[in-house]
């Protein structure tokens, strides 16, 4: 299996890296090894790799803000879409994006076009596949609202487009299979006023320095916020709020935030969420749902 992916490697234009340190690609700066790590010149290309990977599990990575590789490593191959896959453009009533690009360049794009309500979208750390697959929203709106359709690529490396209705966006969740790679969306357009679009801009912005941790090795919100309730709120009441496990720790700020504080081991950040979810139950009788993705072995 190995052996067949090093030697399409050097057909590619494709970059692979074998045994690859991934920790300096998320936010956690921590981690295992990765067996491969594979930078995607373009969907042929990608058609070709999901084609020769021999049934390898695979995992695609945006802008790593929310995804912990456990500190035994991933014995599969880490998917990187590359500049390829990095682009915007306006076609009549819709906007047709590229599923690498960043949630906050969409959002900026936007403002300078005058399009409206993606404005969600400077908020939230990750790139527009990942937003897709898990419906991310924050401050009253979310992904579902204005998506048209998007195009994937199946584990067999068919390419195919699905309406939004087809992939059942609901609360962080998609119905597109663990295989399914996402390629580009197209947003419907709504035109507004660019001075409002960038007044809730700059509030949004205001609001997540007021209320989030910044500049700081976190991996953004830890878990789901449970129906009709708040995992923040949660988390607090349980008396989890400045909890640690060795230099991982709950942020004083704001408790749905992991922090490395230093040189917390994937494990530790894992443990501590995991005290955080037995404390939580204890208390309320509700179980919380991870809403960053753990791979690996222990």
């Amino acid at each position: 299996m190995l052996r067949n992916i090093k030697n399409i490697a050097t057909k590619l234009n494709s970059k692979f890296y074998f045994n690859y340190n991934i920790a300096q690609q998320l936010w956690f700066q921590t981690g295992g090894l990765v067996a491969i790590y594979c930078i995607v010149f373009d969907d042929k290309e990608l058609e070709i790799i999901l084609n020769n990977i021999d049934g390898m599990q695979y995992e695609i990575i945006g802008a790593g803000s929310n995804l912990l590789i456990r500190d035994g490593g991933f014995s599969g191959i880490i998917l990187k879409l590359g500049k390829y896959f990095n682009n915007i453009s306006i076609n009549e009533d819709t906007l047709d994006v590229g599923a690498s690009i960043l949630d906050t360049n969409l959002s900026k794009f936007a403002l300078m076009n005058s399009i409206k309500n993606f404005e969600f979208y400077s908020g939230i750390p990750g790139s527009i596949g990942g937003a897709i697959k898990m419906n991310a929203g924050c401050y009253g709106n979310e992904t579902k609202n204005i998506l048209k359709n998007v195009t994937i690529m199946n584990k067999k490396g068919k390419k195919i487009t699905l309406t939004k209705k087809n992939i059942n966006l609901s609360y962080r969740s998609s119905g597109l299979s663990e295989g399914d790679i996402i390629t580009s969306a197209c947003y419907d357009i709504h035109y507004g006023q660019k001075d409002e679009i960038e007044r809730m801009m700059k509030d949004i912005k205001l609001n997540r320095e007021k209320m989030q941790p910044q500049k700081i090795k976190t991996s953004g919100s830890t878990f789901k916020n449970p129906k009709n309730n708040y995992a923040a709120k949660l988390i607090e009441m349980a008396g989890c709020k400045g909890l640690s496990v060795g230099d991982a720790c709950v942020s004083e700020k704001h408790a749905n935030f992991l922090i490395n504080t230093n040189k917390a081991t994937a494990n530790q950040i894992e443990n501590l969420g995991k005290i955080i979810i037995d404390k939580v139950f204890e208390k309320f009788q509700i179980r919380l749902d991870w809403e960053i993705k753990i791979l690996g072995n222990q």
